[in-house]
């Protein structure tokens, strides 16, 4: 007796979710639809049109776009998200561009973080072309070019101190 049914679609109809296992290693672009849940170590592009979450155990290396992104293992390098939300043992270390961003106690966040303002500024002067001149991007794929521009312009290093 099998484990797939022969009448259920392998297609995932939106509400698929990928996972990265503990123990497993992916390297590369990867363009996800659906959600992902990692435990084990991705390293590389990250595009995904849903949530990301990293477990407890998981590494996160490179860039990452997603709407949200819940992290309770380690994320480094460039994000562009809607919302980021550190949970309780989680660290980002890297260059952040999201709307919100929520850390619980215990989470941590080392790095560069810029508000999407810039990324909605760029996009509405792209939109007041007029149309012969407009690029075939679309909106999103225009929201990570600039979001790429808007991250390469930033200092490589910020340093925050107390000030008593």
């Amino acid at each position: 007796m099998g484990i797939i049914k022969r009448h259920i679609s392998a297609k995932s109809g939106g509400s698929a979710v990928t996972i990265i296992a503990e123990g497993n290693r992916f390297y590369g672009d990867t363009v996800i639809s659906g959600k992902m849940h990692i435990d084990g170590t991705f390293e590389g592009s990250l595009h995904s049109t849903d949530d990301i979450s990293i477990g407890r155990n998981g590494l996160v290396a490179g860039q990452i776009f997603a709407k949200t992104i819940y992290v309770n293992g380690r994320l480094e390098g460039e994000i562009i998200c809607d919302n980021l939300h550190i949970e309780k043992g989680g660290t980002v270390n890297g260059r952040l561009c999201c709307a919100k961003l929520q850390i619980d106690n215990d989470g941590s966040f080392i790095g560069e973080r810029t508000l999407p303002d810039a990324l909605l500024a760029a996009d509405v002067s792209e939109r007041s072309k007029p149309k012969e001149q407009h690029s075939t991007y679309t909106s999103s794929e225009l929201m990570i070019d600039n979001a790429m521009q808007l991250i390469d312009s930033l200092p490589d290093r910020i340093t925050l101190t107390k000030q008593e």
